[in-house]
Parts: structure tokens; C-alpha cells; sequence
């Protein structure tokens, strides 16, 4: 039987059932398959035509159903292909085209991309887990412990909890050091035995209160600083050096309420006869501590006697009797700054010189009562000194240099800017005796002409810095130093060389 349609095109009854057998699911995937055919006239019509009677009686393997897959097909694909021509429905049910690629949208693709990404992650043991996250600062850390279970757990390893760094104006402290330590108390009750540095910059909103919880949990504190802090008093940092025995490195740079530092009373008595009324800190940064006095500096120095570093830039108050206080004991001290205090004279340098050998740094920077007489006695007792700072020193001349050279000459780092007293003849010995010189500054030198350098770069190989901005130094001086140190950094201010 044959069914005519209004478009003219030719469909047999027997095609129709076919269609059918198939089933009745339907599939507009063959419209892109039958429409190339459509396009053909005349003869292979009648020849698609016959094709699908000879499909009637001879039917093609694609259209032999799988034994129990109702309405289905051996290839998955008869039961949803059909046409609405003779040659499109045909050719499509006897040779099947593959299917397309499965193509996911450029959204869906973009979004499947992190997650392979986290499931390589989630693989991870958590060892590796703990390692990646010890380079983390504690910010990001405790970012990471919000991600899901699994790293809050590695989050929280007790290892990577060894210190703690906070830094912002904006930080509440206070309350970040009291959760901080409260979830590390969980496994150890009321205390944290494992961390030993807190380093807590710049936080205004830090206060006493956040210092006595962290002394309370943290008896095994090494390591706390708090430069910039300041809320901080007195009153917190006798606290923690009561509490903590074991701290060695203090920072309290900035902070200008502290003015002193010792045990409490009841440190005091709890320890034994044979420390004493001793705090075990070796490094103090007292830096900008403007309210520091010599009363202070003696209350220090009498509890600190393990002092080995000691940084008082600034501490405007000071005077030659705090040094002579310090010296007595603390006679351990390898470095010593007192730049920036204007009251250390000559009478304090002859205090330092007591340290002797021991002495290693030295900044005296802006100290203007200090003159050759000092410089005298600081070489002649400190022999081992391989840093000197007296950059502003304006009193010291060739004579306190040439005495230096002779004395110290291990010197690596000297720093006489500022000095207009100082020439090429103070150059000249100290580019005889100190060979091992680095590091050079002669910044506002108005006497120091190329001569003087020229004799310092023949001798002194090993220089990495000079420092010879203001002064009267021609090009050829500078190329020179250049020929002659070629690993030397030039800072100047003749534009001219380059």
C-alpha cells in the first residue's frame, strides 16, 4: 500500500510499520541524517522506495532487538530513530550514524575543572596535607580549618601550631589569642605545651588582658614579640616573664608604656636560692620605649643577667649611669645599641669598654657627645669588634679613626657618616689594616675626596657596600672602586656614573 502526501513524496504502508515495530520513542536526532537525503529527486526516490520493501523481508541486524531489552535494539539506537521521508528513515534505521559527542556546556565545563582539581587534593595523605600547610601564616590557617572536616582536623595539628603570627591595626588581638589558645588547650586541659613564638605586630587593639591569657596556657613560651603594641604595659610583661621561664627572645619595640621588666613578687619567691630573682631572656629589643629610664635599665639589667643582645635605639632618657648599671650585670653582652640617645657621652663609652672582647656590635649612631676619647677606649678594649656604627658622631675625627683601625681590625661594617672631621688620611689606615672590610659609609663626609677611596678599594677586595652620597668623589674615583671591587654596590649621588 502507498500513502501520498501533499508534498508530493512517496511513503509505503510497509515502511509504516517499521516505524511501528521500532516503537513509538521518538528521536529528532535523524532530522540532520534524513534532511541530506531530502534533497534528492526523481530516481532515487523509487530507488530508496524499493530499498525499504527489500527491509520488510530481509531485515537488517540493526533492527534485531536484544533478547529481553523490550522495545530496544542490539546497538541502543533502532528503537528511537524514525523520518517523515522514504530515503531519511531507510538509510537511518539499515546504517545508523554515531552518535554525536557528548558536548557539555561551556559553563558546566569551566565548573567540572575545580573539582577535579579538589578531588586530587582530597587524595592527598595527611601528612602532605600537614606539610603544605606549615607554610601558611595563622590567618590563613584558621581559613583553612573552615574548608570541611578533614582540614579542620589537619588544620589544628598540633605542629603546625609551634607559633602563632598576628599582624594589623584592625586585629582584635585580645580575643584572637584567647580562641587561639583556648582550642589548643582542648587536648591538654588549661594548658598549651607546644607553642613557643607568638608574634604579634602592629596591633593596637592588643592589651594587657590578651598577654595573661597567653602567659596562662603557655608556660613553654621561647619567643614573644610585640613590637608596635602600644596597649601593652608593665604590668603584662612582668606577667609573662613571671610565668613563662623558658622565654629567651622579647620584643617589645614601640611599646611605650613598658618601662621595666622583672619577676613578681610571687615569682620571686618561688623560685630557688640557686637562680635567684633570674629571667632567662638573652634577646631584648626595647627599641622607641621612650619612658625608659636609668632606674629602669638598672631593674632590667639586675634580672636579665643572661643578656646577650640588647637594642635601645631611641630610648631618649638614658644616660652614661645606665650604662654603667648594665655593664655590671650583664657582662655577657655581644651586641649593644644605643643609637639615637642623646645623652651617652665618652664616660659611657669607657662603661662599654668593659665588656672587652666580648663586644661584637656597636652603634653609637647620633650619640653627638661622643668624641675620639670614647673611640679610644672602646679599641682599645673591644679588639673583636666587627661592627661599628658612629654614623652622626660628629666629634670623631682621623685621630679616633686611625686608633680604631689599628686596634679592631676584624672590622667588617664601619658606618662614620655624618663625621666632617674624618679625611683621606683616616681612610688610608683603615684601608691598611682592616682587609676583611664589607660593608662602608661615608655619607656627608665633606672631606673625603677620590684619593681616600681610591686607596680603600686597592686594598680592601672583599667590599660589597660603599655608602659615598654628598660627597666631593669624581667619576674616575668610582670606576675605580668599580675595576677594583667589582662585587661592591656604589650608592652616590653624582649623576655622572652609572
Amino acid at each position: 500500500m502507498w500513502v501520498i502526501f501533499n508534498n508530493g513524496k512517496i511513503r509505503s504502508e510497509g515502511q509504516r510499520c517499521i516505524r511501528d515495530a521500532v516503537g513509538s520513542k521518538r528521536d529528532h536526532s535523524h532530522l540532520l541524517w534524513g534532511g541530506r537525503q531530502r534533497c534528492r529527486e526523481g530516481r532515487e526516490a523509487d530507488y530508496h522506495s524499493d530499498l525499504s520493501m527489500r527491509t520488510l523481508s530481509t531485515p537488517s541486524p540493526a533492527l534485531s532487538c536484544a533478547p529481553g531489552a523490550p522495545g530496544g535494539c542490539q546497538n541502543g539506537r533502532g528503537s528511537s530513530t524514525s523520518s517523515s521521508s522514504v530515503a531519511g528513515e531507510t538509510v537511518a534505521l539499515v546504517h545508523a550514524p554515531p552518535p554525536p559527542p557528548r558536548l557539555a556546556h561551556p559553563l558546566i565545563r569551566l565548573a567540572a575543572r575545580p573539582q577535579r582539581e579538589q578531588a586530587r587534593v582530597e587524595r592527598l595523605p595527611d601528612a602532605c596535607l600537614v606539610r603544605v600547610f606549615s607554610f601558611l601564616r595563622t590567618d590563613q590557617l584558621c581559613r583553612c580549618a573552615r574548608v570541611c572536616r578533614r582540614w579542620y582536623n589537619v588544620a589544628w595539628d598540633p605542629r603546625l601550631w609551634r607559633a602563632i603570627r598576628l599582624a594589623g591595626a584592625g586585629l582584635h588581638a585580645d580575643r584572637a589569642l584567647r580562641v587561639l589558645t583556648r582550642r589548643l588547650c582542648q587536648d591538654t586541659p588549661n594548658v598549651c605545651l607546644l607553642l613557643e613564638t607568638v608574634a604579634v605586630r602592629g596591633c593596637r587593639r592588643l592589651t594587657d588582658r590578651g598577654l595573661y591569657a597567653l602567659a596562662q596556657c603557655c608556660p613553654e613560651l621561647r619567643r614573644l614579640e610585640v613590637a608596635g603594641c602600644q596597649g601593652i604595659s608593665n604590668e603584662a610583661v612582668v606577667h609573662v616573664v613571671s610565668l613563662c621561664p623558658n622565654l629567651e627572645h622579647l620584643d617589645v619595640s614601640g611599646c611605650s608604656k613598658v618601662t621595666c621588666i622583672s619577676l613578681t613578687r610571687e615569682a620571686s619567691i618561688q623560685l630557688s636560692p640557686l637562680h635567684g630573682k633570674q629571667i632567662s631572656i638573652r634577646y631584648l629589643d626595647m627599641t622607641d620605649c621612650f619612658a625608659l629610664e636609668d632606674e629602669g635599665l638598672h631593674t632590667i639589667a639586675a634580672h636579665c643577667t643572661r643578656l646577650t643582645h640588647l637594642y635601645l635605639r631611641r630610648c631618649a632618657r638614658l644616660t652614661d649611669e645606665g650604662l654603667r648599671y648594665l655593664v655590671i650585670y650583664c657582662s655577657s653582652l655581644r651586641e649593644l645599641s644605643v643609637s639615637d640617645c642623646r645623652c651617652i657621652s665618652d664616660f659611657g663609652l669607657r662603661e662599654i669598654a668593659k665588656l672587652e672582647a666580648r663586644l661584637r656590635y656597636l652603634s653609637i649612631a647620633h650619640c653627638g657627645r661622643v668624641t675620639d676619647v670614647g673611640i679610644r677606649y672602646v679599641a682599645r678594649y673591644c679588639g673583636k669588634l666587627r661592627y661599628l656604627n658612629a654614623r652622626g658622631c660628629e666629634g670623631i675625627t682621623d685621630h679616633g679613626v686611625e686608633y680604631l683601625a689599628k686596634h679592631c681590625a676584624r672590622l667588617k661594617s664601619l658606618d662614620i657618616g655624618k663625621c666632617p672631621l674624618v679625611s683621606d688620611s683616616g681612610l688610608e689606615c683603615l684601608a691598611l689594616n682592616c682587609f676583611n672590610l664589607k660593608r662602608l659609609s661615608l655619607k656627608s663626609c665633606e672631606s673625603i675626596t677620590g684619593r681616600g677611596l681610591q686607596i680603600v678599594a686597592a686594598n680592601c677586595f672583599d667590599l660589597q657596600m660603599l655608602n659615598v652620597q654628598d660627597c666631593d668623589v669624581s667619576v674616575e674615583a668610582l670606576r675605580f672602586v668599580k675595576r677594583h671591587c667589582r662585587r661592591c654596590v656604589i650608592e652616590h649621588s653624582n649623576p655622572a656614573f652609572c
